[in-house]
């Protein structure tokens, strides 16, 4: 098994919609090298922290599971979505998604600050200057230590 962490900016997909949908495709990833983790390393069964980015304050609101393999992403190929690419065909398709089921929302959400201040997670990619990746491996200490702090 492996962990994974899925940024996603409240406005756009919450912790509390993935709660009401209970399951999704995690659709709309422009990314080549998130996309890649997608068809190459994740796989159902997968566990993934739920990440709000992009908010006061950025943090790990929830938990989620890999629920089927990457398949072609249909907003790649729907002209009134904006993730539309004209690139991306039937026949060749450029951009996958995984589909995720929703597991919990943390009772105490830990934030990007908490992180930073934690020298348990100074090696974390999340911490990293630059890291701006929307999907990105965790570490299993790192997951299971903020499970514990999210209790």
């Amino acid at each position: 098994m492996k962990y994974w962490l899925m940024k996603s900016e409240p406005d756009a997909y919450s912790i509390e919609d993935f709660k009401k949908e209970k399951a999704c495709l995690w659709d709309g990833i422009r990314n080549y090298q998130a996309r890649n983790f997608m068809i190459k390393e994740m796989s159902p069964g997968d566990s993934f922290l739920f990440y709000h980015s992009n908010c006061k304050p950025p943090a790990i609101v929830g938990l989620g599971e890999i629920s089927k393999q990457a398949a072609p992403d249909p907003t790649a190929q729907d002209p009134k979505s904006k993730y539309y690419d004209p690139k991306s065909t039937a026949e060749r398709p450029i951009w996958e998604c995984v589909q995720v089921k929703y597991k919990k929302t943390f009772k105490n959400p830990l934030s990007l600050t908490e992180i930073k201040e934690n020298l348990f997670f100074k090696d974390m990619l999340l911490v990293q200057r630059g890291q701006k990746l929307s999907i990105q491996p965790v570490s299993a200490k790192h997951f299971n230590k903020i499970l514990k702090l999210t209790e």
